[in-house]
C-alpha cells in the first residue's frame, strides 16, 4: 500500500487482494474445502478458510479493525451477547431490529441478562442506565425508527464505567460512520445488507481493533459453529468493491425522496436523519393503507431485506416480532440506486391510489 492514508473508496476497491506475484489472480479465489493441509493457518473448515480473509481484511480495514465473518448478521450478534457474563445488565435500544429485540427479550426472559431498554436519542438517559451494565448495545440510526445516537458521548461515559460498547453499523456503514474511532468496542454488521449490496448473500461481521476481544469473538464463531460460506464471503467482498459508489447513489436517491415526501399529504410523518439509504415514513391511512401501498408498486419490490441495488419497501408491523412502539402505519423504505424520478413516479402513484 502507499506511504500516505487511503480514502475509504479506494480501500475498498484495493484491499483484501493476493500478493501481486508473477500469474497470480486479481481476486481472492474460492476455495470450497472442509479440510486444508496441516501447517498453515487452519487445517479445518470450521476453524478458517482462505475465502473469508478477503472479506476480513477489506472490512476491517474500512472499519479500522480486526474483522470476523459470521454465517448471519444474527449469529454475528450472538457471537457478541455470549460475552456478557451471566446476569449482568444489557442496555438496548427500544427502537431496534426486531431479531435482536427478540434475542435480548429471551435472554431476559431465562434470567440470563438485566435487560434495560432506552431512548438512544435520550443521551443522558442512556449513560445513567449503562452505569453499572456490562454492555451497551447501539444501533444508529435505529430499525426502522431511524434514532441516531451519539456514540462517541456514550463511548467515552461507557469507557469510564467499564461497558463495553457494541454498534450495529448496518445502516450508516463504514463509509458513514466508524464506531471503533468513537470509542466502540464492537461494530456488527448485517453484511446481507449494505455491504454487500446485491440481495444474494446472508453474512454477518464483527470488527473489533483489540487483540483480546478479537479472539474470544473468533472463539465463539469456531465453537459455536456459526461459520460462514467461501462463496458467501467471496461475493460480499466483491460487493464490498463498489460500496462507495452504491452508496453515493442511493443516498443521493433517498434524500430526495424525503424530502418530496415531506410535503405530500398522504404521509403524516417522514423519518430520515440525514445520511444513509433508508427512509421511513407514516401513511395518513393507517396500517390497511400502508400495507396495500406497499403491495402496489411497481418499480419498488415489497421485500423484508434492505440494502440491495434494487429498491424495497415493507410495512414493519406485519412482523409479529416488531416492537410494539413501531406505528402500525410505518413503512420503511430501503432506497436503491434506479433512476430517481422513476422511484418518485412508483412512489407517488402509490400513494396517490389510496
Amino acid at each position: 500500500m502507499p506511504g500516505h492514508d487511503l480514502s475509504p473508496s479506494t480501500i475498498a476497491v484495493a484491499s483484501g487482494r493476493p500478493d501481486r506475484t508473477p500469474g497470480s489472480p486479481l481476486n481472492a479465489p474460492i476455495t470450497l474445502a472442509s479440510a486444508l493441509v496441516p501447517g498453515g493457518a487452519s487445517e479445518y473448515g470450521r476453524h478458517g478458510n482462505p475465502a473469508w480473509q478477503a472479506f476480513e481484511q477489506v472490512l476491517g480495514d474500512l472499519e479500522g479493525g480486526l474483522a470476523l465473518a459470521f454465517s448471519s448478521g444474527v449469529a454475528a450478534t450472538t457471537a457478541v451477547f455470549d460475552l456478557v457474563p451471566a446476569k449482568a445488565a444489557v442496555v438496548a435500544p427500544q427502537h431496534a431490529y426486531s431479531g435482536t429485540l427478540t434475542q435480548l427479550r429471551e435472554r431476559a426472559r431465562r434470567g440470563l441478562i438485566d435487560l434495560r431498554l432506552v431512548d438512544v436519542t435520550d443521551t443522558r438517559a442512556v449513560i445513567d442506565a449503562s452505569d453499572d451494565a456490562a454492555l451497551v448495545w447501539l444501533e444508529s440510526p435505529t430499525n426502522p425508527m431511524l434514532d441516531v445516537a451519539d456514540v462517541e458521548a456514550i463511548a467515552q461515559a461507557a469507557a469510564r464505567a467499564g461497558t463495553a460498547v457494541a454498534v450495529d453499523n448496518t445502516f450508516a456503514t463504514p463509509l458513514r460512520q466508524r464506531p471503533l474511532d468513537l470509542g466502540a468496542d464492537f461494530v456488527v454488521h448485517s453484511a446481507s445488507k449494505l455491504i454487500s449490496g446485491h440481495s444474494d448473500v446472508v453474512l454477518g461481521a464483527v470488527v473489533t481493533n483489540a487483540r483480546r476481544a478479537h479472539r474470544a469473538i473468533e472463539a465463539r464463531r469456531s465453537n459455536l459453529g456459526a461459520i460462514p460460506g467461501a462463496m458467501e464471503c467471496w461475493l460480499a467482498a466483491r460487493g464490498l468493491r463498489t460500496l462507495h459508489v452504491r452508496l453515493d447513489r442511493a443516498e443521493s436517491n433517498a434524500r430526495e425522496l424525503a424530502q418530496r415526501l415531506q410535503g405530500t399529504r398522504a404521509v403524516e410523518r417522514v423519518r430520515y436523519p440525514g445520511f444513509g439509504t433508508i427512509v421511513s415514513f407514516e401513511v395518513a391511512g393507517g396500517p390497511e393503507v400502508a400495507q396495500k401501498i406497499t403491495e402496489t408498486s411497481e418499480i419498488i419490490t415489497y421485500a423484508t431485506s434492505l440494502g440491495g441495488v434494487e429498491s424495497t419497501w415493507e410495512r414493519r408491523r406485519r412482523h409479529e416480532a416488531e416492537p410494539v412502539e413501531v406505528p402500525e402505519n410505518l413503512i420503511r423504505l430501503s432506497v436503491g440506486i434506479e433512476d430517481v424520478e422513476d422511484l418518485w413516479y412508483d412512489v407517488d402513484r402509490c400513494l396517490r391510489a389510496f
